[in-house]
Order: structure tokens, then sequence, then C-alpha cells
């Protein structure tokens, strides 16, 4: 349980980093390209907390971020809806890690305000799982 509850402080670090950037109103380019940075590593973070929840919580093992998703959306972690947004999120993060088009950027800058409030719920949910299952 100690991993799940490290990756769990790591990810809502990661995500408190994420979450001041936004706030950032007019950003200059290099203030989006520095949110799209933080989301990349929070998003990291968000999923890798969910996989040791799911296999140290539910029994389950997985081994990427899309199956982590579907075995959240199977535990109750995310619904359905959030786990389609989840699984678009997870696009926007295999398009910003492996090129650079500032047409793309523009687009996934304005869906970051959605994916921090969705990494949030779903952190706020793998929380109240240990919580349950450990008190």
């Amino acid at each position: 349980m100690d991993r799940v509850n490290l990756s769990l402080k790591r990810a809502e670090q990661a995500l408190k980093s994420l979450q001041d950037v936004l706030q950032i109103s007019d950003a200059s380019e290099i203030e989006r390209d520095a949110a799209i940075q933080r989301f990349e590593f929070t998003f990291e973070a968000v999923w890798k907390t969910a996989r040791h929840y799911l296999r140290e919580v539910e029994g389950v093992d997985v081994a990427s971020p899309k199956s982590a998703i579907r075995s959240s959306r199977e535990t109750s972690l995310l619904t359905t809806v959030e786990a389609a947004q989840a699984l678009v999120m997870t696009d926007d993060r295999n398009l910003t890690s492996h090129t650079y088009d500032r047409e793309l950027a523009l687009e996934i800058y304005r869906r970051l305000h959605g994916h921090a409030d969705l990494m949030t719920m779903w952190l706020e949910r793998i929380s109240e799982g240990v919580s349950r299952s450990f008190s």
C-alpha cells in the first residue's frame, strides 16, 4: 500500500504544478508549452497511480494507460463518459509527446482545464478507495 500512497502523493504534486500554470490568464506561447509539458508528466503520474491502485486494491494488473482507464471504468473509479474523456486525454498526451505542431498544441492547450479536472476526480476516487480499503 505504500507504493499506492507514494504514487498518489507524486501525482497530486504533479497535478498541482499543472493547475498552477493553468491559472495564468492570457498565457504566452512559452507558458502554453510549459502547461503542455506539465500535462504530459501529470498524465503519466496519474495513470501510473491508477495502475498501482488497481493492482493493490482491486487485484487487477494493467500495463498501459488505456488498460488502466478501462479497468478504472470497470471498478467505478471512472464513469463510462469519464473513461471516454480519459481516452481522448491519452490520445492528446501521445500527440504532444511525439511531435510539435503549433495548431495542435493550441488545440490541446484549450482542453487542458478539462483534462486537469478529470485527473483531479480520478485521483480523489483513488484516494477514497485507499481510505475505504485500508481503514
